[in-house]
């Protein structure tokens, strides 16, 4: 591999250029005398003055911060658990306005001149715009599916927004909030969180993975990828985006979970940071529109690098290191220069370790590079996919509510986190795992060795590793009319729900509308769709939660049901899955919505089901003064 320190790079030089282009959980100032820095896991905002490399002040933000941007002088925020945007006073150090604004707010742009941002929200797919000056939301406009980076033309007429499943850019006309452009990837494309513009082209760059959900194995299942897509329409109407597969990028060194990338104001260098093997890539980029870019060679980097952000006058660039809770500060050349610690390590030990473990495709928990934990569980959360496991087809799960929910799996064959020490040493992860010693085979797809081998206890690392994954809460539905609240329609379903006629709540019962329970023999349920031609376990399946399932299309545990409505009309036609037939198109309706609005009120901390491994998030609430 080429050492990145013997390759001459073009030094970038002092070009306009304006804070707030694309969105990060780092931005610098226009003037570049200071940065402001969202902290997700400790829930804080912080601004750090570059002149003397100092933290300014650490303000409490709420749960999850996820993006900041400079309007000006003021520093904007959004928190995606809190469905808020902060403002931020960074010369008296204080929070001065708190605006609520649509659900699950992830990227925020700014305009040049300060007085517009944008904010695009995660579900539904929709983009906000605020009235700086007024702190108020003056539009909201649909714009795809789970919209989560975005990015605005320097001419401040269009902007750029990525679906974060599918990695589709989205152009959107300002002036009447119009979709008028799409550049569709590979349906593998996944997990698109970021996109950047060129300073001087009509190119545009996503940093993304591919998802190759017909293989199981660590070398062919995930890809790092980036994406160029040219902001034209060829004479012909032919839109152009290609991609590259940046795990062959740098000869054998492979790379994992590209987060996002940064450009440098002359345009001439990108730089590509990779959070599941914590290095860089810096990138020559070319204007021929063929080769697009070069790799000049890899960097290594501090812990599940999350953001990157280059002065406007191209002298320096900033990583955001976020399990080192540091900015790390370089030069041009990428020489590290110094490091700015911006908050205080979050929650415990053990979390903290179990999500470093989560997060990384290195050894232990991976023998080739390509696979981490977050991979296919990004934030917790489903990646979308329906992958043809060895057992069968499955749809992958989030994790919220996992700790209340075992046993594990859509056909209950483990019963501790812990147990994942078989992926990890399986043919999905091929590490080396994080227990000594051997652990019972696995003979067949009938025969659990999971149930009955112990793994809680046997190393702190798989234990921090439980710990992290039951650790994910859920938040109120957005379909909810407000907590503990349903709408007329909902509360219709809910009466339908809980019949005796339909028997819903026969197996989705309790707090978590789940059955599941550790107590042998698992509570498992032939609901008619075991039947898959390469089904190896079934027919019979765990009940998974209802919370939060808004979300979580495709349905079943194969992805079979599109919608809601498929589950009960297409799929259930014998009546195995609950008693709906009888339902007319209304009540189905009612119904759904219901389950929309799943969940209306916080469950219960603490269940007779809930394990012992794990910690309760809390978060800081920010005040305005």
């Amino acid at each position: 591999m080429r050492s990145f320190a013997s390759l001459l790079l073009f030094v970038a030089v002092a070009l306009p250029a304006f804070a707030g282009s694309a969105s990060s959980l780092l931005d610098v100032s226009a003037d570049g005398s200071r940065l402001i820095v969202a902290n997700t896991d400790t829930g804080t905002v912080t601004v750090v003055d570059t002149a003397t490399r100092t933290k300014v002040c650490e303000l409490p933000a709420g749960d999850h911060p996820e993006a900041a941007a400079w309007a000006g002088g003021v520093g904007l925020v959004t928190v995606y658990g809190d469905d808020r945007v902060l403002f931020l006073d960074a010369d008296t150090k204080a929070i001065t306005h708190i605006l609520p604004v649509a659900d699950e707010p992830y990227g925020i742009v700014t305009t040049k001149d300060g007085k517009r941002a944008f904010v695009t929200h995660d579900y539904p797919g929709t983009v906000s715009e605020i009235e700086v000056a007024a702190k108020r939301v003056v539009r909201t406009f649909k714009v795809g599916d789970n919209c989560r980076g975005i990015a605005i033309s320097h001419d401040e007429a269009t902007l750029y927004v990525t679906e974060f499943f599918t990695s589709k850019l989205i152009a959107v006309d300002i002036a009447s909030g119009k979709v008028t452009d799409s550049w569709g990837g590979y349906e593998s494309d996944n997990l698109a969180r970021h996109v950047v513009l060129h300073p001087k082209r009509p190119k545009a760059y996503l940093s993304h993975i591919r998802s190759r959900v017909t293989h199981f194995d660590a070398r062919g299942s995930i890809f790092p990828q980036i994406s160029f897509c040219d902001l034209w329409t060829k004479p012909d109407g032919e839109k152009r985006r290609r991609s590259i597969a940046l795990d062959t990028y740098n000869g054998v060194y492979v790379t994992a979970n590209p987060w996002e990338s940064a450009i440098s104001p002359d345009g001439k260098t990108l730089y590509t940071i990779y959070a599941g093997t914590n290095d860089m890539n810096v990138s020559r980029v070319y204007d021929d529109d063929y080769r697009e870019i070069e790799s000049a060679g890899i960097v290594r980097l501090g812990k599940h690098p999350r953001a990157i952000a280059v002065r406007p006058d191209g002298k320096e660039v900033y990583v955001y290191n976020t399990l080192d809770f540091a900015v790390t500060i370089h030069d041009a050349r990428m020489r590290k220069l110094d490091s700015v610690t911006v908050c205080e390590p979050a929650h415990t030990a053990e979390w903290r370790r179990g999500k470093e473990l989560f997060q990384t495709a290195r050894a232990p928990m991976g023998g080739t590079g390509w696979v981490s934990c977050s991979s296919c569980h990004p934030d917790g959360m489903s990646d979308g996919r329906i992958w043809q496991n060895p057992e069968g087809d499955r749809r992958t799960t989030h994790l919220f509510g996992l700790a209340h929910t075992h046993p594990l799996h859509w056909s209950a064959d483990r019963d501790e986190v812990q147990d994942f020490e078989y992926t990890v040493r399986g043919k999905l992860m091929q590490g080396r795992g994080l227990a000594q010693g051997q652990m019972k085979p696995r003979t067949s797809f009938t025969e659990f060795a999971e149930l009955e081998q112990t793994t809680r206890g046997m190393s702190k690392d798989l234990d921090s590793l439980a710990i992290y994954t039951n650790s994910f809460p859920f938040r109120l539905s957005p379909h909810a009319a407000g907590e503990g609240k349903l709408s007329v329609e909902a509360e219709r379903g809910k009466a339908i729900f809980a019949s005796s006629a339909t028997q819903c709540a026969t197996c989705h019962s309790g707090p978590y509308f789940s059955d599941s329970t550790l107590a042998k023999p698992f509570q498992l349920h032939d609901i008619g769709t075991g039947d898959g031609p390469r089904e190896k376990i079934g027919p019979k399946f765990d009940t998974p939660t209802l919370l939060g399932v808004y979300r979580l299309g495709p349905y079943l545990h194969d992805g079979r049901a599109k919608t809601l409505h498929e589950v009960f009309t297409i799929h259930n036609k014998t009546d195995k899955h609950g008693k709906t037939s009888h339902l007319k198109p209304t009540e189905l309706d009612d119904l759904v919505s219901f389950l929309k609005s799943l969940p209306y009120e916080q469950p219960p901390d603490e269940t007779p089901n809930t394990v012992k491994d794990r910690v309760t998030l809390t978060f800081p609430k920010p005040t305005v003064r």
